[in-house]
């Protein structure tokens, strides 16, 4: 297998698990990559990047139509993505009876949805590993001096140069003073749910397995791990079961980090991607 069908194979991995486990419905699960599509796999040919302004808005648009009843997941997988202030937003726009699913499998995940309730957090266990992995952090200076040379700008202001390079399609983060965001009213308790990778000042790893068919291509190790829980557990597993198991298999496999849950009380025991009495209809992967 190429590598770059590798990353194919996770994205269709991920895909099918909702369809054949949790009833999602294929017409309504929409795949951003850069990968071509494999072979076979059932994907449309035209392929969306996952592009920050692209992301941002198929979230809006399945947010937008949703309705009660319905089981909204986003899954996540690579460097960099939108602020808490981002999701707060769209959170805060879930209309009543519907929630919302965040698996994110990036660096420094944990408390991605501003203001959502910590059920799983920091944890000050320590593990060593002789196993190949990287952080999918990129250094700070790299990102400043590439956005340097895109905006001719002599800041080391990262907001500036964002601002700069993307106008309107900057995250909240940089577009609305804090002062003015403090003010947004905050829905208490609300259905958004966080399952972060790691913690918010950790990285989250990508792995390298030994020589395979995949040729050594990296892969989240959270990604890998949830697969790994709901292979094997068919049963319905609440939200702080398919985290804590996680972190279990990072554990073992000798990962550095670890997986957090954010969400209310009541929908920390909440079957994963289920909703009382209805259907899971919406997902983005």
């Amino acid at each position: 297998m190429a590598k770059v069908n590798k990353i194919m194979a996770v994205l269709v991995a991920t895909r099918d698990v909702l369809i054949n486990r949790f009833g999602f419905e294929q017409t309504n699960i929409k795949l951003l990559t850069d990968a071509p599509a494999a072979d076979g796999d059932g994907s449309s040919s035209t392929t969306v990047l996952p592009t920050g302004a692209n992301i941002k808005a198929a979230l809006s648009k399945m947010v937008s139509q949703a309705e009660a009843g319905d089981v909204l997941f986003f899954h996540y997988s690579g460097r960099g993505t939108s602020t808490d202030m981002d999701f707060r937003q769209l959170v805060n726009q879930v209309p009543e009876g519907a929630s919302f699913t965040i698996l994110a499998d990036s660096c420094h995940s944990g408390g991605l949805i501003d203001k959502e309730k910590e059920q799983i957090g920091p944890s000050t266990y320590k593990t060593t590993s002789s196993l190949s992995y990287k952080p999918k952090s990129i250094p700070f200076e790299s990102i400043l001096e590439h956005l340097s040379s895109l905006t001719g700008i002599n800041s080391s202001d990262i907001g500036t140069h964002l601002l700069e390079s993307f106008g309107s399609n900057a995250s909240l983060k940089f577009l609305v003073p804090q002062l003015k965001f403090d003010l947004f009213e905050f829905l208490k308790p609300d259905e958004g749910i966080l399952l972060s990778g790691c913690q918010a000042d950790e990285t989250s790893a990508d792995m390298n397995p030994m020589m395979t068919e995949s040729g050594g291509k990296a892969y989240g190790a959270f990604s890998n791990a949830i697969q790994m829980v709901l292979k094997e557990n068919p049963g319905g597993l609440s939200n702080k079961q398919v985290v804590m198991m996680a972190r279990k298999v990072l554990e073992a496999q000798g990962f550095d980090q670890h997986p957090c849950l954010y969400c209310s009380d009541r929908n920390a025991d909440v079957t994963f991607l289920s909703y009382p009495n209805n259907k899971p209809s919406v997902s983005e992967i």
